[in-house]
C-alpha cells in the first residue's frame, strides 16, 4: 500500500490536468475513498471475525485459546470444506419445515416470577468469588469493545440526545397503536412496548423539533397485527399511509428523506411491513428483533438489533457454576431445519438435555441447571432464548446464521457467549467439552456482568435494555442537524 500511494497520486494529478475529466473523476475518487474508510473503521471497531465461505458472523472460541486442548480448537478456526459440503443442505437451509407452529408457538418461556428459586440459594463462597459483581471499569472492560469510549459517549448521550415523537392523542382513531400501553407489557414481543413506555417516561423526549436529533414514528407492528381493523394483511398499507401523512403535515421527513427517523418492532411480520414504504426500509433506522443479514430489508449498521426479551420480575436468580450439572440445554418447537438438525443429532446424548418439544417441568430449573443454553434459529433468527439464558446465568450458544446480534457494536459477544455456525452442530459436544472449567467460569462471570443490559423496567434504569437501545440510536444519529426550515 505504501508503494502504491504515490503512483495513485500521480495518476490523479494527471487526470486533474484535464479540467473536465478531473471534475468528473474527483467525486468518484472521494466516494471510493470514503467508502473504504467507513468499511475499515467499522471492521476495526467491531472486532468481528469472518470465516471465508460463510456469510455470517463467526467468532473464535472465547478467551485464552492456549488453555484449550488443540484438538478441540481447530473445528472453530479452520474451514472444513468436506464437512460443510456434507452438511450444508441440512444446516444452512433457511426454509422452515413446519407450518403448524406460529411465531407465538416458538417461545418456550414461562410466566414471570419463579418464587421457588431464591436469588442467593445454593451458592458457595468460592463460587461467589468467581461471580463477583465489581462495577469498576477494569472488571467490565472485556465485555465491551471499548469501555472507555462507551462510557464517554454514554454520558454525552444522556446529556444531549433528543428525540421528537410525532404527536398523537387518546382521541386518535388508532391511539391503541400509536400511544404507549397502559399496562405492564408481557410475552415474546414485549420489547417493542417496553421501549415506547420507557421513551415516553425518559428525559430524551423533546417537544421542540428544532433540537431533535431523531424523530420517532410510534406505530406498533404487534399492535397493528392484532387490531381487527388492520391485521397482518393491512400493515403495509397502514405504514405507507402513515409516512405519507407525516410527510405532508410536517417538514421533517422530507428534509432528510427519513434518514433521521426510526421505528421499533419486535414481531416478525415487521420484516415485510415496509414493502409499500420503501423509503422507510432504505433510509430510516429500523430497530428490530428480526435482525438478519439474510433479509434484504435489514441493512447492517444503518439498522439496529433490539433483544427479544421475555420480561421477568425481580433480580435474576443465582446458581453456582459448580452446581450446573448438565453440559447444555435446548427445548422448543421443531419449526426450522436448524432445530431439527440439532435435535436429531443430540437428543439421545445423556450429557446434554436436548428436547424436540416443550418441557413439562419448569424451564427455569433446566436453565439454572445447565452450563450452556442453546439458542437455535426457529422461524426467525431471533427468539427470547438468549435473554432467558442470560437471566438465569447460563452461557448462550448461538446457532443462528446471519444473526446481527443485539448491541454487537457495543458488547464483545466473544466474552460471554459462543456464536457457532450451524455447520458445527455435529461438533457441538466436542467444542463445549473442550472448554476448560476456568474458561467456562470467565464466560459465566461475564454473563452476570451483561445481565442488566438485557432487562426492561417500568421506569428506565441506567444501562438497562432501554438505554442500550438509545445508545445504538445515538451511534446512528446524524452529526449535522438539518434546520427545520430547510
Amino acid at each position: 500500500m505504501r508503494h502504491g500511494m504515490p503512483m495513485a497520486g500521480t495518476i490523479l494529478l494527471r487526470l486533474l490536468k484535464d479540467s473536465r475529466r478531473g471534475l468528473f473523476l474527483v467525486p468518484i475518487f472521494l466516494a471510493f475513498g470514503t467508502s473504504f474508510f467507513i468499511y475499515f473503521s467499522i471492521s476495526s471497531t467491531l472486532k468481528l471475525h469472518i470465516v471465508p465461505g460463510q456469510t455470517r458472523l463467526h467468532v473464535n472460541l472465547p478467551l485464552e485459546l492456549s488453555k484449550l486442548n488443540p484438538e478441540h480448537v481447530h473445528p472453530l478456526l479452520i474451514k472444513r470444506a468436506s464437512f460443510e459440503e456434507r452438511t450444508n443442505s441440512l444446516a444452512l437451509d433457511e426454509i422452515p419445515v413446519s407450518t403448524n407452529d406460529t411465531e407465538e408457538d416458538v417461545n418456550v418461556q414461562e410466566p414471570v416470577g419463579f418464587s421457588e428459586i431464591h436469588p442467593l440459594s445454593n451458592v458457595s463462597k468460592g463460587d461467589v468469588d468467581h461471580q463477583g459483581s465489581s462495577g469498576n471499569k477494569e472488571s467490565n472492560s472485556e465485555v465491551f469493545h471499548d469501555i472507555t469510549l462507551f462510557e464517554e459517549d454514554y454520558k454525552e448521550m444522556n446529556k444531549s440526545l433528543k428525540i421528537y415523537v410525532y404527536p398523537h392523542t387518546k382521541n386518535d382513531r388508532f391511539a391503541n397503536i400509536l400511544l404507549p400501553v397502559d399496562y405492564e407489557p408481557g410475552g415474546n414481543y414485549a420489547s417493542e412496548s417496553y421501549f415506547k413506555k420507557s421513551l415516553f417516561r425518559s428525559h430524551f423526549i423533546t417537544n421542540d423539533p428544532s433540537e431533535a436529533d431523531l424523530f420517532y414514528m410510534p406505530f406498533s407492528i404487534a399492535g397493528l397485527r392484532h387490531d381487527k381493523r388492520v391485521g397482518v394483511g393491512g400493515i403495509k398499507k397502514f405504514i405507507k399511509n402513515y409516512v405519507d401523512n407525516i410527510s405532508v403535515k410536517y417538514p421533517y421527513w422530507n428534509r432528510s428523506g427519513g434518514a433521521d427517523h426510526f421505528y421499533v418492532a419486535c414481531h416478525s411480520v415487521g420484516r415485510t411491513a415496509m414493502e409499500e414504504a420503501v423509503e422507510v426500509k432504505l433510509n430510516a433506522i429500523q430497530v428490530v428483533c428480526s435482525s438478519s443479514y439474510f433479509l434484504s430489508g435489514y441493512v447492517t449498521h444503518k439498522d439496529a438489533s433490539i433483544p427479544q426479551i421475555w420480561p421477568r420480575k425481580g433480580e435474576p436468580p443465582i446458581r453456582a457454576p459448580s452446581q450446573r450439572k448438565k453440559l447444555a440445554f435446548y427445548a422448543g418447537a421443531m419449526n426450522s431445519r436448524v432445530r431439527e438438525f440439532l435435535v436429531n443429532t443430540w437428543e439421545n446424548d445423556s450429557g446434554m438435555s436436548i428436547h424436540r418439544t416443550r418441557l413439562k417441568s419448569p424451564y427455569s430449573e433446566a436453565l439454572l441447571g445447565s452450563k450452556y443454553c442453546i439458542h437455535a434459529k426457529g422461524f426467525e433468527v431471533n427468539t427470547a432464548r438468549i435473554g432467558d439464558a442470560l437471566y438465569y446465568g447460563c452461557v448462550p450458544v448461538v446457532l443462528a446464521d446471519h444473526y446481527d446480534l443485539p448491541y454487537a457494536d457495543i458488547l464483545n459477544w466473544n466474552s460471554f457467549s459462543l456464536v457457532l455456525s450451524t455447520a458445527d452442530i455435529p461438533l457441538l459436544k466436542k467444542v463445549l467439552e473442550g472448554i476448560e472449567f476456568e474458561e467456562y467460569l470467565k464466560l459465566q462471570n461475564n454473563v452476570m456482568k451483561v445481565q442488566k443490559h438485557f432487562q426492561w423496567h417500568n421506569f428506565p434504569v441506567d444501562f438497562d435494555a432501554f438505554h442500550m437501545v438509545m445508545y445504538e440510536l445515538w451511534l446512528r444519529r446524524s452529526h449535522v442537524r438539518i434546520p427545520v426550515g430547510s
